[in-house]
């Protein structure tokens, strides 16, 4: 598991600790937060360093300001909602590396929290530049990373900083690692991975990684429609990768050779046009007519993956397996939600549009984990190393 050591390894009784969260969270019009779980996520974190006397100094970005002082992208609907939540007011300083962040982490007590600016207003921060990691780590004397949804990016505030300070991981990073680790290299079997959404070129790395672990794979979504043509089938004008069909080929043949059970659309809901309220045609997966684009699973095929993941020991889940937006054609996505819900399997949501969607459906305490980085959960399950975690001290 987590070879990397803990906020539990590491004394930080009135230390200054600088803790990078990712308080990404969406906002409204009026620049109300609409859906505050990031933040939650945080609180063990958080309330651990408190309760052992830390002077909490709280960093994120939040959106993608590109290097400027944009107050559209301030953080202080995150303070005001993080005021609420640990009971007293948790100020925000009007800049990240300038004086008043100096100031507001210096007069930090013991016990309390503060947040800095949006690091992302400062364009060093995704270059990863030494300088300003050397500043944002002078705040501090001890760093703890807890943005799982960021440490697949080597920036200042998620790798740099490490350079500088004792640098230890969260309870989210800590639970993340060990629950995703743990079913990739010790899994409950049958192993069953569902992918979907729009490019097979996005889940590669997934795929081929996965190959050699699953005892099934699902393939749903619009990637769906690339495999279809690998194996000669007609795709109407349903998105296809025309550059990636010679490397469905090489999975499915893979595939194949590790006695994987390989399991794609064998029916497909489609429409004349990419529209919520287009009518629906159901096509056989590979017979798809010519003036007609999928959109959605068909019924035959919502039945085969539910019934593959009926007696899944684990599931991981990532991307949907139609246009979700719609709901006429998030009927396949509804319904794999469901199985994976209602089985006995140790089910693991990748992010992203499945997070979501699992969310909206009511099913978010059904699954396991639901994990809060879309990319990075991508990133872990292709086998690769993440910066951000990778940077921190070694047990």
């Amino acid at each position: 598991m987590l070879n990397k050591k803990t906020i539990e390894d590491i004394d930080v009784q009135n230390k200054r600790v600088l803790v990078r969260c990712d308080f990404n969270v969406p906002l409204n019009e009026a620049g109300e937060i609409t859906d505050d779980k990031r933040i939650r996520e945080s609180l063990p974190t958080i309330k651990y360093l408190l309760s052992k006397g830390a002077k909490v100094i709280l960093c994120s970005h939040m959106g993608r300001p590109k290097g400027e002082f944009n107050m559209k992208y301030s953080l202080a609907p995150v303070a005001k909602r993080l005021s609420e939540l640990l009971g007293f007011e948790v100020k925000l300083a009007k800049d990240v590396i300038g004086p008043s962040a100096k100031e507001l982490a210096a007069s930090c007590e013991s016990g309390k929290a503060v947040l800095i600016e949006n690091v992302r207003f400062h364009k060093e921060e995704e270059k990863n530049d030494p300088a300003f990691a050397k500043e944002l780590a002078s705040l501090a004397e001890v760093y703890v990373n807890d943005a799982f949804g960021t440490s697949h990016r080597a920036h200042a505030s998620t790798a740099g900083v490490a350079d500088y300070l004792p640098a230890v991981c969260g309870y989210l990073i800590q639970k993340e690692i060990d629950v995703m680790g743990k079913a990739l290299a010790d899994p409950k079997r049958p192993f069953v991975a569902i992918l979907g959404g729009a490019k097979v070129s996005d889940k590669i790395g997934v795929i081929v990684n996965l190959i050699g672990k699953v005892d099934t794979l699902i393939i749903g979504g619009a990637m769906a429609y690339t495999f279809a043509k690998a194996q000669g089938g007609k795709t109407g004008i349903s998105r296809v990768e025309e550059d990636k069909v010679d490397l469905a080929r090489d999975i499915l043949a893979k595939a194949k050779a590790a006695g994987v059970k390989l399991l794609l659309p064998v029916d497909t809901a489609c429409a004349k046009e990419f529209d919520a309220n287009a009518e629906i045609t159901v096509c056989e997966e590979n017979n798809i007519a010519d003036d007609l684009m999928g959109l959605d699973i068909g019924p035959k095929t919502v039945d085969l993956f539910c019934e593959a993941i009926k007696n899944a020991g684990t599931v991981v889940w990532n991307g949907p397996m139609g246009v979700f937006e719609f709901p006429r054609f998030a009927v396949g996505t509804k319904a794999v939600a469901k199985a994976v819900a209602e089985s006995d399997a140790i089910s693991i949501i990748g992010g992203g549009d499945s997070a979501a969607a699992v969310e909206q459906l009511g099913y978010a305490d059904k699954m396991t984990h639901i994990s809060t980085g879309g990319g990075a959960s991508l990133e872990f399950l292709e086998g690769k190393e993440l910066p951000g975690i990778m940077a921190l001290n070694d047990k």
